[in-house]
């Protein structure tokens, strides 16, 4: 983490805008009702396994945090492995992941979860004591242990009873957190000293140093993607060190910080792959042009239209049938600007604030929930209670999850690669390439396309065309884009326009913009990957149950301006899908690239079934 946001998770929250997401997943038409209970009756939410009950509390503890995909990816996979191997302590096959004991009870049932209780507790205290939310998150892990009749003083962590257990693995997670290579102690700071000067948003254009490199931006009231208010108007790179943190079933990372190398991205000026960037800002450009409602056409979004990628791409056609129902998918047509918004702020944080990991929990548990009340691992074989199918999910997709950021951002640190938002400044800035004997030829400008990137002219600027509105800047490039957020954003839209390329701003909050930190890979893309390979391993299936997820989002449910103008029905077959949206999404809402987002497809499929397999090991299978 930079040293600014080391410094924010140890200051008093100064303000906390959480946006909370009217929205239900259902599958195949089921969705999940849960009732309360008060008093000492096993947790608020006692239908749920007390392994579930403490991955929901952690997730509240990250809607309540600066939003640091990494930290938390980290954090749920501490408290995912702590409590699988309370669990597996009672269990005569299952192998812990850091503290292996074997232990017997007159109640495995009742003991089990005591260990598992102490020994989430311990860990999600310890890692949010000092996050901005702790007003918050604290009283609540509290209130989850009162509920659970579980005394917060009993510390012990010598002897055989279930506490002192959970509290001694609790211990062993925490230790090895201080020497797995993520700074814990020191506030996950690390040295990075960006190549580029800041690009300051408001104004136009930008310097770059090096075209190819990162470059942090400069944004009046900046404020996190979850609403808190940040105390510094230039980014810091968060966690450029994380690719050297020790991971679940990761290799440990060679010197380059690499331990999953997707190769090196393409480069503005180099001789193979000059032209790969320069399509890749411009197919950004032709993504942010979809973005107005009043002229968009009505588009099929259901898996019979979309979906079925082969890895890496963004090739499918979707399925001609439903493979569980045998029936074909019933066509889902939307308005594309409409879905387009929605994809980008839907996958942006996660609906809630939880990050993309904690986004991906949230999906594992509705469909957790969907399945019969004693699923199969794997989908086959003799069939389990809750509590042991929650405890072996947690620990492959968290595993998976927290492997995911440190690939991730091992290639971010590395390779610290630009953003669309600088790309599109600085070759706008520069002219267009396309035609040496044009006006405003530069051999690294943008490419020209008509309708989408276009040289302003006397004729284009004249009274009534397109570019009239631009005839102060004839001479410079103008693209076809969205226009940026409107000053209400509750009751107006930005809309697309012909815009000044030096102008160019993303589909994003007006005070976020762009995530503090490199692009190659997309993070979204290589958790959500990972995320859907663990998933269809755990299951047994790629498809969702029933052969159809869903996520329903009202009509103006967007943040960033208004909108959808109607009800919006996100649909998937397969946890591939899903996860192919997430990253698409980042290009909708111009914050990478394709190469950012395939190779992080790439890297999250490897990832996740390196974890599937490894964490199959330790279920003793």
């Amino acid at each position: 983490m930079s040293p600014l946001t080391s410094r924010l998770r140890r200051s008093p929250v100064s303000l906390v805008l959480p946006w909370l997401a009217i929205a239900t997943l259902v599958i195949s038409g089921c969705s999940l009702t849960v009732s309360s209970d008060d008093g000492c009756l096993g947790g608020a939410n006692s239908e749920w396994s007390v392994a579930r009950q403490w991955n929901e509390v952690a997730l509240d503890a990250i809607r309540n945090d600066l939003p640091a995909p990494t930290v938390h990816a980290r954090n749920l996979y501490h408290m995912s492995a702590a409590m699988f191997d309370a669990w597996a302590a009672y269990d005569d096959d299952a192998v812990a992941v850091f503290l292996s004991e074997k232990h017997s009870a007159s109640d495995i049932e009742a003991a089990r979860d005591e260990a598992i209780s102490y020994a989430a507790y311990r860990v999600l205290e310890a890692r949010y004591i000092d996050s901005v939310g702790v007003i918050e998150t604290i009283p609540a892990l509290d209130t989850l242990m009162s509920e659970l009749c579980y005394p917060i003083d009993m510390t012990e962590t010598v002897g055989d009873e279930p506490a002192a257990l959970g509290n001694r693995i609790a211990e062993a997670i925490l230790e090895a957190g201080l020497v797995d290579g993520s700074n814990e102690a020191g506030g996950y700071e690390a040295d990075y000293e960006a190549v580029n000067p800041p690009l300051i948003v408001k104004l136009s254009g930008t310097t770059m140093v090096d075209p190819n490199r990162w470059q942090p931006l400069a944004i009046d009231d900046m404020v996190s993607q979850n609403g808190i208010l940040l105390d510094s108007g230039v980014q810091e790179f968060i966690d450029p060190h994380w690719g050297f943190v020790t991971g679940f079933a990761l290799p440990a990372a060679p010197s380059t910080g690499l331990p999953n190398d997707p190769g090196i991205p393409p480069h503005l000026g180099d001789p193979t792959t000059d032209q790969r960037f320069k399509d890749g800002a411009v197919e950004v450009i032709a993504f942010s042009s979809l973005l107005d409602p009043a002229d968009a056409p009505l588009v099929d979004i259901s898996p019979a239209s979309i979906g079925n990628n082969p890895i890496g791409t963004q090739d499918g056609t979707g399925y001609p049938v439903n493979p569980v129902t045998g029936e074909p998918y019933e066509p889902m047509m939307v308005n594309n600007a409409d879905f387009s918004r929605v994809l980008a702020e839907f996958w942006a944080d996660g609906p809630d604030s939880e990050t993309p990991p904690g986004h991906w929990n949230t999906l594992a548990n509705e469909i957790s929930d969907s399945l019969d009340a004693e699923p199969r691992i794997g989908g086959e074989g003799e069939p389990v209670d809750r509590l042991e199918w929650d405890v072996k999910l947690y620990l492959a997709l968290n595993g998976a999850n927290h492997d995911a950021a440190i690939a991730a951002w091992g290639s971010k640190g590395y390779y610290d690669y630009v953003r669309p938002i600088s790309m599109i400044r600085w070759m706008g800035g520069l002219g267009q390439s396309s035609d040496p004997n044009g006006e405003a030829f530069h051999p690294d400008g943008l490419p020209l396309k008509d309708g989408l990137v276009e040289v302003v002219t006397d004729s284009s600027s004249a009274s009534g065309e397109r570019h009239a509105h631009l005839e102060d800047y004839v001479g410079e490039i103008a693209v076809f884009a969205y226009v940026g957020n409107p000053s209400d954003p509750e009751n107006e839209i930005g809309g697309v326009d012909w815009i000044r390329a030096v102008d160019w701003v993303p589909y994003q909050s007006p005070t976020f913009v762009t995530p503090s930190f490199a692009a190659y890979v997309s993070g979204h893309s290589a958790f959500s990957r990972a995320s859907a390979e663990v998933l269809t391993g755990i299951t047994g299936s790629k498809f969702f149950p029933g052969g159809l997820g869903e996520w329903e989002i009202e009509a103006d449910w967007l943040k960033f301006e208004a909108g959808p103008t109607k009800p919006v029905t996100l649909q998937w077959a397969t946890y591939q899908d899903a996860s192919d949206q997430a990253g698409i999404s980042r290009l909708y809402g111009g914050i990478h690239v394709r190469a950012d987002d395939f190779e992080g497809r790439i890297m999250g499929a490897q990832i996740g079934q390196a974890a599937w397999d490894l964490a199959q090991t330790h279920y003793g299978r």
